[in-house]
C-alpha cells in the first residue's frame, strides 16, 4: 500500500488512487490542448478579426498574468474545498474560456475569453500535486507526479499537430469550431474526473480531512512563507520558470538564428518536448528523497549545459543542448514541488496553499523569462545576450540548492538523512 495513512483508511484505495491519476492527466491534458491550441491558428484568427500581431500577443499573455494573481486565492480555495470540487470546476473554466474564445468578435472580447483560463489554470496546477501528495508516497510518488505532467506536453502536441492539419480540415476551415471543440474535451474531462473523485474511496477522505480543524488561511501562508525552505523553493520557482518559458517560447527563433530554415527549426524544436516525455516518466520516479536534491543538481547543471551548447550551430552540440534542455525542463518543477510538498510543516494538508505560493511566483518567471529573452534580442540583435543570461539563471538555481541543502541538512525528508 502506498497511499498515505488517511487515504489507507478508505476502502478501495489501493486500486483507486491510479483512477484518480489518470483523472488528474486527463484535466492535465486539456490544461495543455488548451493553452496551445491557439498558437497554431493565428493567421485565421488575426485574418478573420482583423487584428495586428501585437494585438494577439496580448491576447496570449492574458491568462499568465491573471494566473498570478488566481494562483494563491485558488490555492486556499483547493483546501477549503477538496480537489474533487475545484478540479471539477477547473474543468469548466477552462471549457468556459474555449467556448468564449470561439464566439470573440474582437480583441477584447478574445483577451478577456483567454484571461478566464487564468482561473483554470491554477487550480489544476495545484490540485495536481494536492491529489498526488495524498494519495501517492515515496517512489511511486515521484512516478505519478511525472506522469501527470506527462498530460500537459502530449495535450500541447495534440493542439499543435492536430490543429491544422485535422481538425480545420474536418470542421470546414473553421477556427471557431476548433476552440469550441477543444471546450467541448475540456467539459467531459471534468465530468469524467467528478465521476472518478466520487468513489467511495475518495468521499470517505474528503470527510477526514474536513473533520481536521481548520486555521485562517492568511496565518497558513504567514506560517508558510516564515519557513526558509519554502522561501528557497519559491526563488527557484521564478528561476525554473523564467528558463523554461524564455526558451520555449524563443526556440524556434534561437535556432533559426543558428542557420536553421523555419521549417528546419520547427521540427529540431520538437526535440526537447519528445526528450521532456520520456524525462518526466522516468526522472521524477528515480529522484526518492535521499536522492532528489543530487537529481536537482544534475538538472539544473544540465539547463546550463543547454545555454551553452545551444550558442552552436547545427550539428551534434546542437542536438545536444536540445536533448538537456528536454530532460531539464521536463522534471525540474515536479522536483521542485515534491521538494515543497514534502517539507514537514507543509505535507498533504497544507499542499493547495503551498502550490498557490508556488505557482504565483513561479508564473512572474513565466512573464520575464520571455520578455527578457526578447528585450535582450533587441539590445543585441541576436540571442548570444539571451543565452549568456538564462547561464547565470541556471547558477543561481545551484545556489538556491546550496541554501536548501544547508537548511535540511540533518534529520530531513527532503535529504533521506536520520
Amino acid at each position: 500500500m502506498t497511499a498515505t495513512p488517511e487515504a489507507a483508511a478508505a476502502p478501495s484505495a489501493q486500486g483507486h488512487r491510479w483512477m484518480m491519476l489518470g483523472g488528474v492527466w486527463l484535466l492535465y491534458f486539456c490544461f495543455g490542448l488548451t493553452a496551445a491550441a491557439m498558437a497554431p491558428l493565428v493567421p485565421a484568427i488575426v485574418g478573420e478579426l482583423g487584428i495586428s500581431h501585437g494585438a494577439m500577443g496580448s491576447v496570449m499573455g492574458a491568462w499568465p498574468l491573471v494566473y498570478i494573481a488566481a494562483a494563491i486565492p485558488c490555492g486556499a480555495l483547493l483546501d477549503r474545498a477538496g480537489p474533487r470540487r475545484a478540479l471539477a470546476l477547473a474543468g469548466a473554466v477552462i471549457a468556459l474560456s474555449g467556448f468564449l474564445r470561439g464566439q470573440a468578435g474582437g480583441h477584447l472580447e478574445l483577451f478577456l475569453a483567454v484571461a478566464v483560463f487564468g482561473i483554470g489554470g491554477p487550480l489544476v496546477s495545484i490540485g495536481a500535486p494536492k491529489v498526488i501528495s495524498t494519495w501517492f508516497e515515496g517512489r511511486e510518488r515521484g512516478f505519478a507526479m511525472g506522469v501527470y505532467v506527462s498530460g500537459m506536453s502530449l495535450g500541447s502536441i495534440a493542439a499543435l499537430s492536430l490543429s491544422n492539419s485535422v481538425m480545420m480540415p474536418l470542421l470546414g476551415g473553421d477556427w471557431r469550431a476548433v476552440l469550441t471543440g477543444y471546450a467541448a474535451v475540456a467539459l467531459l474531462a471534468g465530468a469524467v474526473w467528478l465521476a472518478i473523485a466520487s468513489h467511495p474511496a475518495n468521499r470517505a477522505l474528503e470527510r477526514a480531512q474536513a473533520a481536521e480543524p481548520r486555521r485562517p488561511q492568511l496565518e497558513v501562508f504567514v506560517e508558510l512563507l516564515r519557513l526558509p525552505a519554502v522561501r528557497l523553493v519559491l526563488a527557484m520557482s521564478i528561476c525554473i520558470f523564467f528558463f523554461n518559458h524564455g526558451l520555449n517560447n524563443w526556440l524556434p527563433e534561437i535556432l533559426r538564428g543558428r542557420g536553421m530554415s523555419a521549417a528546419a527549426a520547427g521540427y529540431w524544436a520538437a526535440l526537447p518536448t519528445a526528450i521532456g516525455i520520456l524525462g518526466a516518466l522516468v526522472i521524477p520516479r528515480l529522484a526518492t528523497p535521499e536522492r532528489r536534491l543530487a537529481i536537482l543538481l544534475a538538472l539544473f547543471l544540465a539547463a546550463a549545459g543547454a545555454t551553452l551548447l545551444l550558442q552552436l550551430g547545427p550539428g551534434l552540440g546542437l542536438a545536444g543542448g536540445l536533448v538537456l534542455q528536454g530532460l531539464a525542463r521536463s522534471s525540474m518543477m515536479t522536483l521542485a514541488i515534491l521538494v515543497l510538498v514534502e517539507i514537514p510543516e507543509v505535507g498533504a494538508r497544507h499542499a493547495g496553499s503551498a502550490g498557490g505560493l508556488f505557482f504565483s511566483a513561479a508564473e512572474i518567471g513565466g512573464v520575464l523569462g520571455p520578455l527578457s529573452v526578447g528585450l535582450a534580442f533587441d539590445v543585441s540583435g541576436g540571442f548570444d545576450g539571451a543565452l549568456v543570461m538564462m547561464t547565470v539563471v541556471c547558477a543561481l538555481l545551484v545556489l538556491l540548492l546550496a541554501g536548501l541543502r544547508r537548511y535540511h541538512h540533518a534529520s530531513s525528508p527532503l535529504t533521506g538523512e536520520d
